[in-house]
């Protein structure tokens, strides 16, 4: 890159989410292009800098990267008007100073768990029903849920049973079962019949 030329300024704004502990730093530049969702420090340390250093902070308790933003869920224990501006000027000075967001080659290592989780899915007689859950899920309702900050991944289907786990805002937030129970599932069970139940699994 042209060390000369001058770089628009790093501009942040905070969003609410649905999720009380959950708010949404928003901001002009690509910080992951995917998703990169950090819950434990290990997977913190392993393939994201940044991740791992907003997780050493003592008041945060996560961290989610979707292109332009980063959630950022608080422990319960601190209040966000204590914390809001320290961390927008910790995120601000970060991306200012241009440190590592997610390391190379994440998705990749994401995508081979993913597959390895998937394999005993997508095969038998439920593996039909599980592609046709999964294509649902990611056509109708992640558009929704990453507006709010956060994701939804679909994990298996079994007898009946879709389970999914929230990532982001929607991770923990008392909302999220409601979206689940009221929406997700009622769509689910009018458009394939053999849906019961739609189960939130924690990670």
């Amino acid at each position: 890159m042209d060390a000369t030329a001058t770089k628009s300024p790093v501009m942040l704004y905070t969003e609410q989410t649905p999720n009380p502990e959950a708010l949404k730093y928003v901001t002009n530049r690509m910080l992951y292009s995917g998703i990169a969702d950090f819950k434990e420090l290990d997977l913190a340390s392993q393939w994201s800098p940044m991740a791992k250093s907003l997780m050493e902070l003592p008041y945060v308790k996560s961290a989610y990267f979707n292109n332009n933003y980063v959630t950022v869920t608080k422990e319960m224990n601190y209040e966000w008007e204590d914390i809001m501006l320290k961390l927008k000027e910790f995120i601000k000075d970060y991306i200012e100073k241009e440190g590592e967001v997610v390391k190379e080659g994440f998705a990749e290592f994401m995508k081979q768990v993913m597959a390895e989780n998937n394999a005993a899915q997508f095969s038998g007689e439920n593996g039909e029903i599980a592609k046709k859950v999964k294509e649902l899920i990611d056509t109708y309702v992640k558009p929704a849920v990453e507006m709010d900050g956060g994701n939804i991944e679909f994990k298996a289907y079994e007898a009946g049973k879709v389970f999914v786990t929230m990532q982001g805002s929607c991770s923990g937030c008392p909302s999220s079962s409601v979206t689940l129970k009221a929406g997700i599932e009622g769509m689910l069970k009018r458009m394939i019949p053999e849906v019961e139940e739609v189960v939130q699994e924690m990670e």
